[in-house]
């Protein structure tokens, strides 16, 4: 195979980013894929700077592979950043395995670079059989569609250009051109899950297929494009389904359409997976289906609440810090977590009627102040305007078919202990303005 021509054929064809726009950041450990790759960069003509991370896990080697990418460096003449990691002291500290935090460093760090020097793009050298052992990880720990479509091809600022290409590609091309590269003495080792697949599960498995890692790196194309058709028609099933709630970030979604899904499972996990949801709570979410109005489950920063009919999807972050607050006769605006309260003593005489739910109107006579703006609690209890007998809050949500969303986010006025008005809900019938009244309080409420 003639790797140069096939690589340029590949940018071409699946990377227009790459169309001579901007500096690349490639990042390069010594060894032969990384070393191959920078070669065949250099021989495309693009711009491009080297990035070596020393792990510090492997002593004099570490320090023998660091001195090898400067060199690197100096015979493609370009810039160089170098990073030295405390690994073990930050994979003890984050409760990670050495594999988990030396991969977070890296790639924390390419993005930093990117940021400060413009780089367009963070190219590593990934290839076919990179791709091979991922998936047949992903298969042996349990996995999705998704775990099967392997190592992206681009993913952000990150390109791959190797994926296609076999490791035999990669050596034949460092032969032929008498590339010099480092080994990694720690890839001979099955420590890491990595290596056993690479050293031991997938040599013993060519014994009985020879064209194994060819089969499946064929398969993984071809599931990563049934991925890519079947995610289109869950976004035209979620547009479908799901509705914004009117100015809010709240999402509805119909329970008797959910229920219709077959797969039902994989339907689910497909709609309500960026919500924060975890593959163990799948069965949760199934039952809520079929729970009682109110029943809610908790995913991450999002809560999915059984709304009669509906599923409703909100915030799980509830402004708890500030849950009342006390209003003295001069004040004439004050803000509460929904937004803000603006207060106004008027004369009767200028008195018009509103039907507007923001504004109350209430009979400044009745008022005892400081008047105390707080969240409502079980066991309130008002005159609701027009009747001569009291309810409970509880039971006039019920009536007015509020959710749970809704009632967490209920406040209510109360002057010496007595509940005035629910806000934006109904005024106390105790507080209503009569023929007799001199003086009113006025009071908007706008939402944030």
């Amino acid at each position: 195979m003639d790797l140069l021509a096939a690589f340029k054929q590949n940018l071409k064809n699946n990377f227009s980013v790459l169309s001579g726009k901007g500096k690349l950041l490639v990042a390069v450990s010594g060894g032969a894929d990384s070393v191959v790759l920078t070669d065949l960069i250099f021989n495309t003509e693009l711009e491009f700077a080297i990035a070596h991370c020393n792990f510090q896990l492997r002593g004099k080697e570490s320090e023998r592979d660091e001195t090898f990418v400067r060199g690197l460096a100096e015979k493609y003449k370009c810039e160089i950043f170098i990073e030295r990691f405390d690994t073990n002291v930050f994979a003890d500290e984050n409760k990670l395995s050495v594999q988990e935090a030396a991969r977070k460093l890296r790639y924390d760090w390419f993005e930093q670079l990117t940021l400060e020097h413009s780089f367009s793009n963070i190219v590593t050298a990934h290839h076919a059989n990179d791709n091979v052992e991922t998936v047949l990880m992903h298969l042996f720990r349990g996995t999705g569609l998704k775990g099967l479509t392997g190592i992206p091809a681009a993913h952000n600022k990150i390109i791959r250009p190797l994926l296609p290409f076999q490791k035999q590609d990669i050596l034949g091309y460092a032969a032929e051109r008498k590339l010099h590269f480092v080994e990694d003495s720690s890839n001979a080792s099955d420590k890491y899950t990595r290596n056993f697949f690479r050293n031991e599960l997938i040599p013993s498995i060519e014994k009985i297929y020879p064209n194994a890692q060819n089969n499946i790196d064929a398969t993984i194309t071809r599931l990563s494009e049934t991925y890519f058709i079947f995610q289109q028609a869950i976004e035209l099933k979620r547009k479908k389904l799901f509705t914004h709630v009117d100015r809010s970030a709240d999402i509805t979604v119909p329970v008797l359409e959910l229920k219709k899904l077959i797969p039902q499972q994989t339907w689910l996990w497909e709609l309500f997976k960026d919500f924060g949801m975890t593959a163990s709570q799948l069965p949760e979410l199934i039952k809520l289906l079929d729970a009682d109005n109110g029943a809610y489950l908790t995913t991450g920063e999002y809560r999915i609440i059984k709304n009669r009919n509906r599923l409703l999807i909100t915030s799980a972050l509830q402004n708890e810090n500030v849950s009342a607050v006390t209003i003295d006769e001069s004040d004439k605006r004050i803000s509460f977590p929904p937004g803000e309260m603006k207060l106004e003593m008027i004369n009767a005489d200028n008195f018009k009627l509103t039907t507007d739910q923001n504004i109350c109107c209430i009979d400044a006579s009745q008022l005892q102040f400081p008047l105390l703006l707080r969240k409502w609690k079980q066991g309130d209890y008002f005159y609701p305007l027009g009747m001569n007998k009291k309810k409970k809050l509880s039971r006039f949500f019920i009536d007015q078919k509020l959710s749970l969303k809704d009632k967490e986010n209920i406040w209510v006025l109360e002057s010496s202990k007595r509940i005035v008005w629910i806000v934006n809900q109904r005024l106390d019938d105790r507080f209503k303005i009569k023929p007799s009244v001199k003086e009113i309080l006025k009071i908007e409420v706008r939402l944030l």
